[in-house]
């Protein structure tokens, strides 16, 4: 992967004073992280991802930190998240891996054997996402990736690149505490009021203690559950479809 100025100039001189003609081209959509392939096996589980340039599988257990890998067959560079903000990946026709701005529209491909100018269409950020009712891009409150959640789905988001859970806004995780807090508060009351008033006949009846130990355990099980919404991270929307 490399990264090179966009004013290059079309035609350069070679040592006779003459003029060598450089290569153009056009290049459409940013290119994308693949998705990843969970394989289970005897030695645990590996995540994989398939190269873009050869289709064989790459293993990344380990490397997610990483914002691209290299494939060992044909040693070419795959994206495994996405570009860092303001950045966007591309690759030119010789296969090369680069990273420019965002906002780029011609960029020169750095390999001695190559050196072509690209010209850049446009980024579809308004097309990008597909036309689903609740659709839309979120960033990962762990590893600040991005990655397409449906809000209607009224669940929490598993995100596909560090694999932590998020609440997409504050609300979901906020209306789920509360509603944890009220059933625990009302398991308290329904096993102290147990406890109460049964505790005289619990001597001939041994059975009742379970009772009272099931539900201080649901008890405590709920108000943990509760605090854990609370204390949960917020994954941001960047922008609804």
């Amino acid at each position: 992967m490399a990264q090179k100025e966009e004013r290059e100039p079309l035609l350069t001189n070679d040592h006779s004073g003459g003029s060598q003609y450089v290569e153009q081209c056009s290049i459409g959509p940013d290119e994308l992280p693949p998705p990843y392939t969970q394989l289970s096996d005897s030695g645990g589980c590996s995540t994989l991802i398939t190269c873009r340039v050869c289709q064989s599988m790459i293993d990344i257990s380990g490397k997610r930190e990483q914002h691209v890998v290299k494939c060992n067959n044909c040693n070419e560079a795959t994206p495994i998240r996405t570009a860092p903000p303001g950045k966007k990946y591309v690759r030119c026709p010789c296969n090369c891996l680069l990273i420019c701005k965002a906002s780029s529209q011609r960029i020169a491909c750095p390999r001695s054997d190559c050196k072509r100018i690209i010209n850049l269409s446009p980024s579809p950020v308004a097309t990008a996402l597909p036309i689903t009712p609740g659709m839309c891009r979120v960033t990962c409150a762990y590893c600040r990736d991005s990655f397409l959640f449906n809000t209607l789905n009224n669940a929490l988001a598993r995100c596909p690149h560090c694999r932590k859970v998020s609440s997409v806004g504050p609300e979901f995780a906020q209306s789920r505490a509360i509603a944890f807090l009220i059933v625990s508060v009302a398991c308290l009351i329904v096993a102290i009021g147990v406890t109460c008033g049964t505790w005289s006949y619990a001597n001939h009846s041994p059975g009742i203690y379970a009772v009272y130990v099931g539900a201080f355990i649901i008890t405590i099980l709920l108000t943990v559950r509760a605090v854990y919404y609370c204390t949960m991270k917020v994954s941001v929307i960047e922008c609804p479809a």
